[in-house]
């Protein structure tokens, strides 16, 4: 196996990898219920044209998942690293951008998590410390179910440089805190923002909350003590989408009025 390759099971994320034309897949393991599967979920395009693909029984492909104790469903491919997107490059073309920025969070499957939210719910990119990202891990890419594919993951040196310097470019930063003042759905979320998530156990690190503009919290009743990470991403991303949508729908009935 190459020093850059490594493998990823499990049927969502294998075949969004064999759909990205940027993702060089090396190898694919398949059952053959599997590859009937694929040929179903993709009938206008042969997605196995171009890779070379082995056949083997299920019992010959859980030594791939059984270390993480993961169902593979008859899927296995070795993959390379996807190229790294260069954030200072990104935001030179766009404007009204999204991010997420994960502080201290290193649970592969929260981060595949939050990956998965992120990519469904439209949010430009994940910021993340280079450190913390398990850029190879099996049970990242089995919770992120194929979104891996589809959203810009920013990994940087450190996260307290990485935002001043965006601050300095005109986001606002938005710390989530139980105890924040604001709740975020008081938010207009115009412009240029980055949602900050602390790890579950700790929350924002007190330098970290240091560089949000603001420390926002989602209203949950008070008998529960706290969300998950996960939970608590998606609930955002998709209030965020629905504002943006709401805002751009109005832009356009104002333009259309004006003219």
């Amino acid at each position: 196996m190459n020093k850059s390759s490594f493998f990823i099971i499990g049927q969502h994320a294998v075949i969004e990898a064999l759909k990205n034309p940027k993702r060089n897949v090396l190898r694919l393991f398949l059952t053959e219920e599997s590859k009937k599967n694929i040929h179903r979920n993709s009938p206008n395009k042969n997605l196995l044209d171009e890779v070379k693909v082995y056949f083997k029984t299920k019992k010959e492909l859980d030594k791939y998942s059984t270390k993480e104790n993961l169902l593979h469903q008859g899927y296995v491919a070795e993959v390379e690293q996807l190229e790294k997107p260069i954030l200072k490059e990104y935001i030179k073309t766009k404007n009204n951008i999204t991010f997420v920025c994960l502080d201290g969070v290193t649970d592969p499957r929260n981060i595949g998590s939050v990956i998965r939210s992120a990519a469904s719910f439209n949010i430009d990119g994940i910021i993340i410390k280079e450190r913390n990202f398990p850029s190879d891990s099996k049970l990242m890419y089995k919770a992120a179910s194929g979104a891996i594919e589809y959203i810009n993951i920013f990994e940087v040196a450190n996260i307290n440089s990485t935002l001043k310097n965006l601050k300095e470019k005109n986001f606002w930063v938005y710390g989530f805190d139980g105890n924040g003042k604001k709740d975020f759905t008081d938010i207009d979320w115009k412009g240029n923002n980055i949602l900050l998530f602390g790890s579950e156990g700790f929350g924002l690190h007190q330098h970290t909350s240091k560089y949000a503009d603001f420390l926002v919290k989602i209203n949950i009743d008070n008998k529960i003590e706290s969300l998950n990470i996960s939970n608590s991403a998606s609930i955002v991303f998709h209030h965020i989408q629905y504002k943006k949508k709401s805002i751009n729908k109005n832009f356009y009935k104002i333009h259309k009025i004006n003219e």
